[in-house]
């Protein structure tokens, strides 16, 4: 492993590497050098299960050679563990929860994703936060992303998935082979990883355990036999694209970053912040052997990827960037890293966490609702299908079954060197407060430096977008300068059961502390907020009225507010109509107004509010 002097080491490896062209030089008169290639090698849906990162239950021997070859990095980390939210921040170097691109599926004018056309214009990628590509192109370099076809002339369009509108083309092509002779390229390939379940590689799989929290059955072991057949293809591809770089002549002009989006799809792994979901392999190889067979346990981001690239390529790093050149000589290790999930696809949620090389704390916010919200993606997996049957017929041990609670902790901490699945949370442990409050403290540190947009209710947010331009800006204005730490004591005085600051909230607070009072006082059932919570039901914003009406139905179940929140289902903000579908969905009432709810909702545009719908309407079938 590296060690301090080691890791100071590796941060020569880029300048020793290129001579990189700077504005000195070109000022000076001098011939420039040559510049690098960039490429990025990025495959989907899987974690670190290869041969240069311990698995021994396959042979992967071009990414193996690949680490061989360069640095490997023990510690590497997506902000996010779900497709959209981390490539977003991958290609602006900074915070999906800073840009407001943190709701996965969002921010679009076509696709899943695709809302109300109102909203377009603040959806489009901030002047001030460009993509690296368009960074990469004013600096002279070509910049292409494809899909890489096994044994075809050319590649297909590449997956992008961005949780913004690009006012411009995001690359000039799909293939680094069309790079012009005269420029440099800067290039994605990306590869199917995990989602490349169906791949037979014709190997015989057996020898690997399970981590514990899964149950050792047919069903969970041949899921986990696909799963790592794909690493098979993933490592044949990786094999293929660096024997066309040499065939080419551009290998030793080019720097290849290899990683993963996030980690394996699976209960535990995508969607969420354990390490299943944001751990990934981060593998860079240089020309001509430089740093070769160096391992790094410094704590990595891959928004760190953005900067260093542009550094390589001599190019003048943004100030705005907060991922940072992981080779700079004045780089020191981090002392922690933070990831964060919120809305997946029509899924609800908002979990942060914070991640030292030894602890990893994780704070959810909707602690009232279970880790296994329904959620159309993941239901539909055969693995989960199965778990949740071993639920329901209780053949689940306490560990395997926890993920299925009806509500969560607040908080979760767990020591990763005695504990490295998991497993024990030590966040009621007194003997743990000390270091439970420490992280804690990092963590609304972290989100107030960075301005997390995360805990602004997503209905809100999406119309504060509109009124400053872009989410982006809501938290930089000046108005909003505490809005952060407003939010926080806001939903801990409901986690703390405060009652009387909550009731006081209601009326003094300003859209989304209200929205936090209201929802919290709904989960705490108190009766004494009644009057004013109907009060709310009137309010100009359509999500202080779907909060209230959903806190009263908790208090004491009506079929009033359940048509109350019907009449939210077509509102303009499309954020509004799922907000409300997911607020009848929570209810559980199944009557002759929640399928009017049913019926009406499926007709919607909006791709999310129709899946409440379509699940809805699967239980009046029942």
């Amino acid at each position: 492993m590296i060690t301090r002097r080691n890791f100071l080491k590796t941060a020569s490896i880029a300048t020793a590497t290129f001579a990189v062209p700077t504005a000195h030089c070109l000022a000076m008169g001098k011939k420039p050098v040559q510049r690098p290639n960039i490429l990025w090698i990025l495959a989907e849906d899987a974690s670190a299960h290869i041969g240069c990162y311990g698995e021994t239950a396959i042979k992967t021997p071009n990414l193996d050679a690949l680490a061989e070859q360069g640095i490997r990095f023990e510690n590497a980390f997506v902000t996010c563990p779900v497709c959209s939210p981390c490539r977003s921040a991958f290609v602006t170097g900074i915070y999906q929860t800073t840009l407001g691109a943190h709701n996965h599926r969002s921010q679009s004018d076509k696709g899943k994703a695709k809302a109300s056309p109102q909203y377009y214009k603040s959806f489009e990628l901030p002047e001030a936060v460009p993509m690296i590509s368009d960074i990469f192109r004013k600096a002279g370099y070509y910049t292409t992303n494809g899909k890489y076809q096994t044994g075809s002339a050319g590649f297909s369009k590449g997956k992008t998935d961005y949780n913004f509108i690009n006012p411009t083309p995001p690359y000039d092509g799909t293939d680094w082979r069309d790079c012009p002779k005269d420029k440099p390229f800067f290039s994605q390939i990306q590869l199917g990883g995990g989602k490349s379940r169906g791949y037979k590689s014709g190997s015989v799989i057996k020898d690997f355990t399970l981590p514990p929290y899964y149950p050792n059955t047919k069903v969970m072991r041949d899921d986990w036999i696909t799963y790592l057949n794909s690493w098979l293809k993933q490592d044949r591809e990786v094999g293929e694209i660096v024997q066309e770089l040499k065939d080419a002549g551009k290998l030793d002009n080019t720097v290849i970053f290899f990683l993963t989006d996030h980690g394996i799809s699976h209960i535990r792994g995508k969607q969420f912040l354990y390490e299943e979901g944001i751990r990934v392999p981060l593998i860079i190889r240089f020309p001509n052997g430089r740093g070769a067979k160096t391992v790094r346990d410094d704590l990595t981001l891959h928004i760190d990827l953005a900067p260093t690239s542009l550094a390589l390529a001599g190019i003048e790093i943004p100030k705005h960037f907060q991922g940072r050149d992981i080779f700079a000589k004045t780089s020191t290790p981090r002392d922690f890293v933070v990831a964060a999930r919120d809305r997946c696809d029509e899924t609800v949620d908002i979990i942060r966490c914070v991640r030292t090389q030894q602890y990893k704390y994780i704070r959810n916010f909707l602690s009232y609702r279970p880790h296994m919200q329904p959620n159309q993606y993941k239901d539909g997996k055969k693995i989960v299908k199965h778990m949740r049957q071993l639920h329901e017929e209780g053949k689940l041990n306490e560990l395997q079954d926890r993920i299925f609670n009806p509500t969560r902790p607040t908080e979760e901490l767990y020591d990763l060197k005695s504990d490295p699945f998991e497993t024990k949370n030590l966040a009621g442990d007194p003997k743990y407060a000390k270091k439970l409050a420490e992280l804690r403290n990092t963590l609304y540190n972290w989100m107030v430096k960075t301005k997390d947009l995360g805990l602004i209710p997503e209905p809100i947010a999406e119309d504060l977008g509109k009124k400053y331009g872009n989410k982006y800006y809501i938290l930089q204005a000046k108005e909003n300068k505490n809005l952060l730490q407003q939010l926080i004591k806001t939903i801990e005085a409901g986690e703390n059961k405060d009652l009387k600051t909550l009731r006081k909230l209601l009326k003094t607070g300003n859209d989304s502390q209200k929205y936090w009072a209201a929802t919290w006082l709904g989960v705490n059932k108190d009766k004494e907020a009644t009057s004013a919570l109907k009060e709310m039901t009137t309010s100009e914003t359509p999500a202080l009225r779907i909060a209230s009406l959903l806190a009263l139905h908790r208090i004491k179940p009506s079929d009033e507010y359940l048509k109350g929140l019907i009449e939210e289902i077509n509102n303009p903000n499309a954020i509004v109509g799922m907000y409300a579908m997911n607020a009848i969905e929570q209810t559980g009432v199944l009557n002759e107004t929640t399928e009017k709810a049913a019926d009406i909702a499926i007709k919607s545009d909006y791709n999310f509010t129709k899946r409440y719908a379509a699940r809805l309407k699967s239980k009046f079938r029942k």
